[in-house]
């Protein structure tokens, strides 16, 4: 008897430890959101602004995958527009064409000692399924204006960006802004099929000059609304981090013949049940980096049982990971994911393969590398009959910027000024924006331009029907004039 009550009272005290740590920690985290006072709203010609953006996505400026079939037209005719749309920027900045088709602006400080800061989008666009051209309510490409809403490719992806940009810097040298330090505007032309001639070649002309960066800021982060449980009002989710990528092929061989006597296991059976290991078994999934810098963000402003469970991850992080992975958006920022997304083999019906091939794409999390998750999969497959070897593009994951610097914390006041009642989160974007391109020349590195979104229009992405509205068009332009006032004024 001696024993078993030493046992309970060690159990008890247990416990007892246990609630002190969950309570303690629970009350430790704190809110990091930044108490500001919200501006007035800058009085803009909204009409203006509208129909010059409304002009712009009138030109079709399409980027393919197969590069024969770019029209370098719409492009040129474009940067035309663009110096006639904004005639102060024209001829305060200095313009520059870089890749034939990108351009890279300069606008000169007053203080040289001043770390630059760099302001990005992009101004091509993905193709319009010609299968879904029934299915737009207005011409993907004709800019309509109709309920309050601006219509047409490139309105959320991202033309936003670069004109709302654009109208900033116009109005600020209306005003008479003079900046304390240099700012870049860069609008890359072919950051849909990866940067190469655009925002690849710009990164390289600012290195090459010795430019250091205080921050860059692209897309990649957006105001969701209603996008997490347990958060009632939008979050501006600024992505600090996004992933690495690779495409690794799989390959067997068969020896071909007859399907009226075939193997135990064909080349695409072979290929298919690698496929099939893989899926089974993916990577762990993690709360740290990014992901937890937005739980810690995000917990203080949940109600008490949220905020317990969100700042005790050592003991209640498999229920977390549990809840996350149910959700495809919110189980792939936890973790390096793997999608298999094409297949081949095969001429014929009934001849057997002598090969088969298929194409995994892998999102890697930083500190994951492109060597590990071969030897993740090798190790998986174990199948001596596949072979792997890379395919297409790869690329390393950036790092994650640091959310104590002061140009997060300069970020982070503007979005409080500009858009009242809305939280700030840190995150990690799971797509791959060209920002990266500027790893070599800054630390921070801040991909948000304020759209706002939730489940059902993040579907207009690359999707039919694409737009925004025009109130929240004008509160991207709001929200840059406010940065660089912020951090060059």
């Amino acid at each position: 008897m001696s024993s078993i009550k030493k046992l309970f009272l060690a159990g008890v005290v247990i416990i007892v430890i246990l609630i002190v740590v969950v309570a303690i920690n629970t009350v430790l985290l704190t809110s990091k959101q930044m108490a500001v006072q919200p501006i007035e709203a800058v009085d803009l010609d909204e009409e203006g602004a509208v129909g010059r953006f409304r002009r712009v996505l009138q030109f079709e400026t399409v980027s393919y995958e197969d590069s024969s079939k770019f029209n370098a037209e719409p492009f040129l005719a474009l940067h035309a527009y663009l110096a006639q749309a904004f005639p102060k920027v024209h001829t305060t900045l200095e313009r520059e064409v870089i890749g034939d088709y990108s351009l890279l602006y300069s606008w000169k400080g007053s203080d040289s000692s001043r770390q630059p800061i760099l302001l990005m989008s992009h101004i091509d666009v993905v193709p319009v399924d010609p299968a879904t051209r029934d299915e737009w309510e207005h011409p993907p490409f004709g800019g309509d204006l109709a309920d309050g809403l601006i219509w047409g490719r490139g309105t959320l992806d991202i033309k936003c960006g670069a004109v709302g940009i654009l109208e900033a810097v116009e109005f600020l040298l209306t005003e008479g802004f003079q900046p304390s330090r240099d700012i870049y505007l860069a609008f890359g032309h072919d950051e849909e099929v990866g940067g190469a001639n655009g925002n690849a070649r710009m990164a390289a002309t600012l290195k090459e000059r010795g430019v250091r960066l205080e921050y860059v800021i692209d897309e990649g982060g957006i105001l969701g609304e209603d996008l997490l449980p347990g958060i009632a009002v939008p979050v501006a989710y600024v992505a600090v981090a996004e992933k690495g990528y690779l495409d690794l092929t799989l390959t067997a061989q068969g020896t071909g013949g007859h399907s009226s006597m075939p193997p135990p296991q064909t080349a695409v059976g072979i290929v298919a049940a690698a496929i099939q290991e893989l899926e089974s078994n993916p990577f762990p999934s993690q709360l740290g980096g990014a992901t937890g810098l937005m739980l810690d963000y995000l917990g203080p402003e949940m109600a008490i049982a949220q905020r317990m469970v969100i700042s005790n991850r050592w003991l209640f992080g498999p229920l977390i990971k549990r809840q996350f992975a149910e959700s495809l958006s919110t189980n792939a920022i936890i973790r390096t994911t793997t999608a298999a997304t094409m297949m081949e083999g095969g001429i014929a019906r009934n001849v057997l393969p002598t090969r088969a091939r298929a194409v995994v794409n892998f999102r890697m999390l930083p500190g994951h590398t492109s060597a590990q998750v071969l030897e993740h999969v090798q190790a998986t497959v174990n199948d001596f009959r596949v072979e792997y070897g890379e395919s297409g593009k790869t690329w390393e994951a950036p790092a994650v910027s640091d959310t104590e610097s002061v140009a997060f914390k300069t970020l982070q006041r503007t979005i409080g000024e500009v858009f009242p009642g809305v939280l700030v989160a840190p995150f990690i974007t799971t797509g791959a924006t060209d920002s990266r391109k500027y790893g070599e020349i800054t630390e921070n590195t801040f991909r948000f331009i304020p759209t706002r979104l939730n489940n059902e229009s993040l579907t207009l992405l690359h999707g039919v029907n694409e737009r925004i509205a025009v109130e929240n068009y004008l509160e991207i332009i709001r929200f840059f004039i406010q940065q660089i006032r912020n951090s060059a004024g």
